[in-house]
């Protein structure tokens, strides 16, 4: 049994998408001669706690945990956020829009904290790491951002010890759709570029969510990128068959609804088609699972759509996937940035493991889109397409009226956890002399 390291930042009780990638890789390692070794915070700055995802974690399994410092405390005294209160990602402000301390801190965030807000955790962390694999060797090192702080204590390492190490990117690094929005200056933007070819170049290898992410990274550096995509557990779809449906026509919305992921021309044809169906105004419900941007609600009042939607904090994993079974379709909500066909949601899997209709509002030439024509799960139309998304809802809402409201998806398997677990072990395999 070879032996791997993983330092990632997201590890239960924290919940929220960061945690499932590397949860689920480590919960099959062992069936494909992988020993994992986990290396997390003690205590981190979670966007949510989740106990039920702790029932995934190996039994003996070997976590190593160091304290970290972060500068969140500071900045929710400036913000008047309350301690206990969790920092929002992508920029996502239920409550009110974005004050004068929040733009001031973004800029320092941005320009001082780099790569993110993690960075004061890379020094003791390098120092604690060494110290310990002189003592327990392991035979590769595995780095997950963001945060992108990963992968710097993984950079050091490799520097000091070179052991064959593989970088891994749930989402961009200089190309992440919020990147403007951090105001840099031109120093602060050359130091991120910097950090991050260092990574692409030293790197044993590099591993990406999508073939359009692959394609962007070969821009910045040119290598080997490896796709390897989220996915979906068969084990968390056990006994949901025997769960009904929503008796309402129920499109739900999983997961954080930030400004980039507000579907404006959703919100135009929901209006338009309730006022011209008296039927749909009748059956229509829209939950929405998970923190909900300020602009986005402001949209659903303009619309008067309030009255159709059931907001829901968030809730634990194992009762999103009872939702996403019962609901009558799912929301996919693809950012509307210069990067969207890039842009694969982890959830996206498990939307399509299911068996719920999709509905999909994003690039339709996207790698997100292709993978619901590929598995025939789902239906997409532009952002600004409103004609095609009415014509998408109608289809779905006359096959809802007619009980026969379902899709038939092909080559699903091949997204499971434990497949995609497979491949990266094999990755490992690879880079291991």
């Amino acid at each position: 049994m070879k032996k791997v390291l993983i330092i990632t930042y997201y590890w239960p009780p924290s919940g929220g998408a960061g945690v499932q990638r590397w949860l689920k890789f480590v919960k099959y390692f062992r069936d494909f001669g992988w020993e994992p070794v986990v290396y997390t915070p003690e205590n981190p700055e979670a966007p949510a706690i989740d106990m039920s995802l702790e029932k995934d974690i190996p039994k003996g399994l070997t976590i190593l945990k160091t304290k970290i410092w972060e500068p969140y405390s500071v900045y929710k005294r400036l913000a008047g956020i309350k301690p206990q209160e969790k920092i929002k990602t992508g920029f996502l402000s239920e409550k009110k829009k974005t004050s004068l301390v929040e733009s001031i801190s973004i800029k320092i965030r941005g320009n001082f904290f780099i790569p993110d807000a993690r960075k004061f955790w890379i020094k003791p962390s390098l120092e604690f790491l060494t110290k310990y694999l002189k003592e327990n060797p392991v035979d590769a090192i595995v780095s997950t951002g963001p945060p992108h702080s990963m992968h710097m204590i993984a950079l050091g390492i490799k520097e000091r010890l070179n052991i064959p190490w593989l970088a891994d990117f749930r989402d961009p690094w200089t190309n992440i759709d919020f990147y403007e929005e951090l105001k840099l200056s031109a120093k602060a933007n050359i130091k991120h570029h910097q950090q991050e070819k260092s990574v692409l170049k030293t790197a044993d290898a590099v591993s990406v969510i999508s073939q359009t992410m692959a394609t962007d990274f070969e821009r910045l550096f040119k290598r080997q990128y490896e796709v390897i995509s989220n996915g979906y557990d068969e084990e968390d779809q056990i006994g949901l068959s025997e769960l009904g449906k929503d008796e309402k026509f129920s499109i739900a919305h999983i997961g954080s609804m930030n400004k980039a992921r507000n579907p404006l021309a959703l919100w135009k044809a929901l209006a338009e088609l309730i006022s011209e169906n008296k039927a749909l105004h009748n059956d229509l419900e829209i939950k929405l699972v998970g923190p909900v941007d300020f602009s986005v609600k402001g949209y659903i009042e303009k619309y008067k759509l309030t009255k159709f939607i059931s907001y829901l904090d968030y809730i634990p994993h194992n009762e999103i996937i009872k939702v996403q079974k019962k609901s009558r379709i799912l929301l996919l909500i693809i950012n509307n940035t210069p990067n969207a066909k890039m842009v694969v949601t982890g959830k996206l899997f498990e939307y399509i493991a299911s068996g719920t209709p999709i509905l999909c509002v994003g690039p339709e030439d996207g790698d997100a889109a292709n993978i619901l024509k590929e598995t025939k799960s789902g239906l997409i139309s532009g952002f600004d397409d409103i004609d095609k998304l009415k014509e998408n809802i109608l289809e779905y809402y006359d096959m809802f009226r007619g009980g026969n409201l379902e899709v038939k998806t092909e080559g699903v398997s091949k997204f499971s956890r434990k497949n995609l677990t497979k491949n990266i072990a094999d990755l490992l395999s690879r880079i291991v002399k």
